[in-house]
């Protein structure tokens, strides 16, 4: 078992944003990115949390990511919109998007945004979430870098390509599933490979296309989709929604910030939501959901309870209340880019 260490929420809160401030983003963005990172590791995906900071931190200093975008939204038809991200960060790319779907799908009932010129946007429950407070479904997608092949292959045509469906719910939490398409998210590999350990059986190929469980091979080589046939037909299709709709590259034309932090990525993102006051009514809907919820948890043998999905991240966010327990290999980063830096380090 890799070994963690404690720390409060609002020092690293703190910190992400001053590591953020200090490569030239507004405090107002440093604060959001930050907040969709800690987020990620008080759920236990570290994945997707403070990890990322230094490469975050590296790509603004380079030049891959843009610190002061100037973003441009142009409509398509009525509850549809094409946002060009100019470099931004990821997470400030889809704040932009997120808030245009509730302020147009409230209108309409549906509204979607395909968004290009991105980067990372961190762990989409942070987003589905936002969505689902306001009363909407929601259906997200991301490209990324190329680092999975399709079923069969061994060339890293795909991304990790990501999916987050969200369903409001009267429980309070709402019904989630957020998932790399791969078997495992790219970021998962770079925290093995930080800390020292093997990647799980079925993860990845070396470039041979011969199973491995060693992540400097897997990073060689290529990930593979969850499911086989099956899931490797979800990612390709996932590829198009994310890239075809905009000028988004796709994987195989996109170099990947972790190996050029100067390369602008030209992530597409695709956001749609669906607000269910257009339907039945919230309340019917949000009443639906839960008891959805409810009958999946009360599915096992007597005694035992299931989780439904988005329940095993809500619980651990609950119970880190204030605190998050960060790997080592994260907190020596975050304590070596303070010093980088000249911050002040509370980790």
């Amino acid at each position: 078992m890799h070994s963690h260490q404690t720390f409060s929420v609002a020092d690293l809160l703190r910190l992400a944003s001053a590591v953020l401030e200090a490569r030239g983003v507004s405090a107002d963005d440093a604060d959001l990115t930050a907040r969709s990172l800690v987020q990620a590791d008080q759920r236990g995906i570290f994945s997707h949390g403070l990890l990322r900071l230094p490469l975050y931190s590296e790509a603004l200093r380079l030049g891959g990511i843009n610190p002061t975008p100037a973003m441009t939204f142009s409509s398509g038809r009525d509850a549809v919109a094409v946002l060009d991200a100019d470099a931004a960060l990821g997470q400030v790319a889809m704040q932009a998007a997120v808030d245009r779907i509730v302020e147009t799908g409230r209108g309409h009932g549906i509204a979607a945004v395909a968004v290009h010129n991105s980067s990372h946007y961190g762990a989409g429950a942070f987003w589905s979430d936002q969505l689902a407070a306001a009363g909407f479904l929601s259906f997200i997608t991301s490209s990324t870098g190329p680092v999975v092949a399709p079923h069969g292959g061994i060339a890293k045509v795909l991304g990790t390509n990501p999916l987050t469906l969200g369903a409001p719910s009267a429980d309070g939490w709402p019904l989630t599933a957020d998932l790399a398409t791969s078997n495992g998210a790219y970021g998962k590999l770079i925290a093995a490979r930080n800390e020292g350990r093997q990647l799980p059986e079925g993860w990845a190929v070396d470039a041979e296309g011969n199973p491995t469980t060693d992540p400097d091979a897997a990073a060689a080589g290529s990930m593979i989709p969850f499911g086989n046939h099956k899931g490797s037909a979800v990612a390709v299709l996932l590829e198009a929604f994310t890239s075809s709709l905009t000028d988004a590259t796709y994987a195989f034309e996109t170099v990947d910030i972790w190996s050029n932090p100067a390369s602008r990525m030209n992530n597409g993102h695709l956001i749609v939501g669906i607000d269910t006051e257009a339907f039945s009514g919230r309340a019917h809907t949000e009443a639906r959901v839960a008891d959805l919820q409810q009958r999946v948890r009360e599915s096992g043998p007597a005694g035992r309870e299931v989780l439904a999905p988005g329940d095993p991240e809500r619980i651990r966010e609950s119970e880190a209340d204030s605190d998050v327990h960060l790997p080592a290999s994260t907190a020596n980063q975050l304590r070596q880019l303070a010093e980088e830096l000249s911050l002040p380090s509370t980790v």
